[in-house]
């Protein structure tokens, strides 16, 4: 199995650069590899912690603890890789890592020269990113390494009977804090005990959003305190009922912004013209030639990135993208806002998303007629808005502290350096 997945490895290094010439997703992948070990090599002879993630939902997983450790630990440097372009091209420029890169694949002599010029204090891998041969280096210089909000599940290699060779790079780890009991038990059933149910850091970062100001002047002007849904991170598939809802359901005194996840200007010049109501974009508000007020449209495009979380604040309802096909994107964030919030039928390996639907804060669809009936439904009824949205903001708050768990394991393994 080893020797399968090193080859694997190998083609995968000599493959991706020709299938870079036809995608441009894959083109960022590959060029930004090349470009990491010049980044790293500012962090020679320098106390460094590793923070490693898949993509963006698991960096805002790593950002609590990054924050806590730029405030009691100063004098070390942070470094954040990242396996996805999508996550790397959004936090490239995160103001509080030192370097920000993508993690080289993960073949043997990568793993070995990118932890030998690091040589980090400590290595943090957040919720499911487990590289064989990163692992393996970390062990054979005895680097303390940790797993963050962790998520095992009994169809992973590890608990496979051919699963032996990931199963032992399992033995990296110092220690797993893990979501949930389910995943400390497959842990404990390959005889890894060093774990800890510590649960998702990101409640920890969604709840911090409160105490910042989410006051955005234009979206409470466009508002004008009418009822609004707030619709984030779409897909096509997500648009199509948003759409059908807007043009043959919703009324004069309900309002709609729409973030959607591919902001090209091709799908969202698309998006629009499939809206019947007076519709205004974010691109063309903010040009200095904008007339006209923004209260007197229905609907707002969002055609740029950064301000979603902002303007959860203001929605009465949320829906969340991703979960009838692509990926259920967060719910967390509109939840702490103490809203309802309604999502795609597929949400199954979501954690968050199992819970709140089963307690009633988060409502799942299927298709046109339950998307229009429960949006009906949040709207007319306030009682049961404000109980739902009441629902998710409880959830929230009972689930806060993996973020202290984690810190206090963190400080006890740099004094002991």
């Amino acid at each position: 199995m080893k020797f399968v997945y090193n080859f694997v490895v190998f083609l995968a290094g000599i493959i991706l650069p020709l299938l870079a010439v036809f995608s441009r997703k894959i083109k960022f992948f590959v060029a930004g590899r090349r470009e990491t070990f010049s980044k790293i090599a500012v962090l020679k002879n320098q106390k460094t912690i590793w923070f490693h993630v898949a993509s963006l939902g698991e960096f805002e997983q790593a950002r609590p603890i990054i924050e806590e450790l730029k405030q009691q630990h100063k004098k070390h440097k942070i470094l954040v890789t990242f396996f996805s372009p999508s996550g790397y091209e959004v936090r490239k420029n995160y103001a509080l890592a030192d370097v920000v890169c993508y993690l080289p694949l993960d073949a043997r002599k990568n793993a070995e020269r990118f932890i030998k010029e690091v040589n980090p204090e400590i290595a943090i891998f957040i919720k499911y990113e487990f590289w064989p041969n990163f692992l393996s280096a970390l062990k054979k210089k005895n680097i303390k390494t940790i797993l963050v909000s962790g998520i095992l599940r009994k169809e992973q290699l590890f608990f496979k009977s051919y699963g032996t060779f990931m199963k032992k790079s399992l033995a990296a780890f110092d220690h797993f804090f893990v979501q949930d009991s389910n995943s400390k038990v497959l842990l404990n059933s390959i005889a890894l005990k060093n774990v800890t149910v510590a649960g998702d850091t990101r409640f920890d970062r969604v709840s911090a959003i409160l105490k910042q100001d989410n006051a955005l002047d234009f979206i409470q002007e466009f508002k004008d305190s009418a009822y609004t849904l707030v619709a984030g991170s779409t897909w096509r598939e997500d648009e199509a009922l948003l759409i059908h809802y807007i043009n043959n359901t919703a009324t004069a005194t309900e309002k709609f912004i729409i973030a959607p996840h591919n902001i090209k200007s091709d799908a969202i010049l698309e998006l629009r013209a499939q809206i019947d109501k007076k519709t205004v974009l974010y691109s063309e508000f903010k040009k200095a030639q904008f007339v006209g007020d923004l209260k007197s449209n229905q609907v707002f495009i969002i055609d740029t990135i950064g301000l979603l979380t902002k303007i959860y604040a203001a929605a009465d309802v949320a829906y969340v993208g991703g979960g009838l096909k692509t990926g259920l994107h967060n719910i967390l964030e509109p939840a702490t806002f103490g809203i309802p919030v309604v999502i795609g039928n597929t949400f199954d390996k979501f954690k968050e998303a199992v819970d709140l639907v089963k307690i009633g804060g988060c409502i799942a669809i299927k298709n046109q007629e339950e998307f229009t009936e429960n949006c009906t439904l949040l709207k007319n009824d306030e009682h049961f808005r404000k109980l739902t949205g009441v629902l998710n903001k409880r959830y929230i708050e009972n689930h806060l502290g993996a973020t202290k768990l984690v810190m206090n394991y963190i400080t006890v393994a740099l004094n002991e350096l």
